[in-house]
């Protein structure tokens, strides 16, 4: 579980070219006493959910929510998502995240993800994952935690 303190994330504020802060806050903004959006926090709730050597699609976790969609879910993962096992919320096409993915790629190795080798003629020949065994459907997450998908 994430700590109160993984809970607060950074606050980017923009200035103008004198210095002064410039902007109001977005509904992807912490409130003033650093708690993260309501979406946000089950997003992240959702993706701690998921077991080692399992993922699910931004999609998924916006259909397991009731709530918003693959680019909301994507959003809140790209600015809270580094306190929770972000390797395991993953595009719907097992492409991994670009930019992360020998990161990715070590974890999914420890934790025994199923992958697919890339063809040698595939640039980097990077494997993508094997979403028919990897993905999961939360079904044995425990009926108190909300919809399945």
């Amino acid at each position: 579980m994430r700590s109160e303190e993984s809970r607060k994330p950074a606050v980017h504020a923009t200035a103008d070219a004198a210095g002064n802060a410039v902007g109001g806050a977005s509904p992807d903004a912490p409130d003033e006493v650093g708690r993260l959006p309501d979406y946000a926090e089950r997003v992240l709730d959702v993706a701690e959910l998921i077991p080692p050597g399992r993922v699910m699609t931004y999609g998924d976790i916006a259909e397991w929510l009731g709530e918003g969609g693959p680019r909301q879910v994507g959003r809140a993962m790209a600015l809270y998502g580094g306190a929770v096992p972000w390797w395991r919320v993953v595009r719907s096409d097992g492409v991994l995240l670009p930019g992360h993915e020998l990161r990715a790629l070590d974890h999914y190795r420890e934790e025994g993800t199923p992958l697919r080798q890339a063809a040698r003629s595939v640039e980097g020949h990077v494997p993508r994952l094997d979403m028919k065994r990897a993905r999961w459907d939360g079904a044995d997450a425990g009926e108190d935690e909300g919809a399945h998908i």
